[in-house]
């Protein structure tokens, strides 16, 4: 299937690796042009890549600044950020809340905002949002992930509405457990404070998985690229998990 992504203009938020590094290897293999942002790393070879970090207030703006230097305005905009620390909601206090929102929403709403006007004049855009199954069943251990991603999924839903008639489509991806170094590092630490290894732990995830695997970054890779086509028109305002099953809800 041709996707119809040749001659679009793709930004990549959080794209030095792991699901963001996916979303745009293929977009770049379907012949979109894909500009990658993250705080370190490298981006595609041959590609613009854009290094900041989400975490500090003015890099939406310097993200900005560099794309319109280029001359392009994306038709597809990417929003995808690096997971908060993990914590219960007994003891995680509002300053912890402060910390993670420039990168985890504010950021997002920023570059939403600024090339939205664009998208709409074209009668083209699509905004993706990465967030994560915790919208559909809260992952103990990770408040902050589950609060702050739900609050931009509202965002985003609600946006989805105003936008439609345009020709922008605004989705969430909820990514299961995918083979990714974040899933890794969250696999170790349980183990620690269970005083397990961390392959019992991952052992233990998989048998939880009804496709009895975990998922591999290029599928949630490939997914992001259809919702991002011309193909995807009438599918806007939807949170489509990418889990193997595992999530016990429709």
């Amino acid at each position: 299937m041709d996707l119809g992504l040749e001659g679009k203009t793709a930004l990549v938020l959080g794209a030095s690796k792991g699901l963001g590094r996916a979303i745009a290897e293929a977009l770049a293999a379907e012949g979109a042009g894909v500009i990658t942002v993250a705080r370190s790393g490298a981006g595609l070879p041959g590609r613009l890549h854009i290094h900041a970090d989400l975490d500090a207030p003015e890099a939406p703006q310097a993200i900005i600044d560099r794309v319109r230097a280029g001359g392009a305005s994306p038709d597809i905009l990417v929003l995808n950020a690096g997971g908060p620390p993990v914590g219960g909601a007994a003891s995680t206090t509002p300053a912890d809340f402060a910390a993670v929102l420039p990168r985890m929403f504010n950021a997002q709403l920023t570059l939403a905002q600024e090339f939205l006007p664009d998208m709409r004049a074209r009668g083209f855009g699509r905004v993706l949002a990465v967030a994560s199954t915790s919208l559909v069943t809260p992952i103990a251990g990770l408040v902050l992930s589950n609060a702050v991603r739900a609050m931009l999924a509202s965002w985003c839903k609600t946006l989805a509405n105003e936008v439609a008639a345009d020709g922008v489509t605004v989705n969430l991806l909820l990514p299961g457990q995918i083979a990714t170094d974040r899933l890794t590092s969250l696999h170790a630490g349980m183990a620690a404070a269970q005083e397990l290894e961390a392959a019992q732990v991952t052992a233990r995830s998989i048998a939880a998985i009804p496709a009895g695997r975990l998922g591999r970054p290029e599928e949630f890779g490939d997914i992001a690229a259809f919702l991002a086509s011309p193909r995807a028109s009438f599918i806007t305002g939807s949170a489509i998990k990418v889990d193997g099953g595992q999530t016990p809800t429709l």
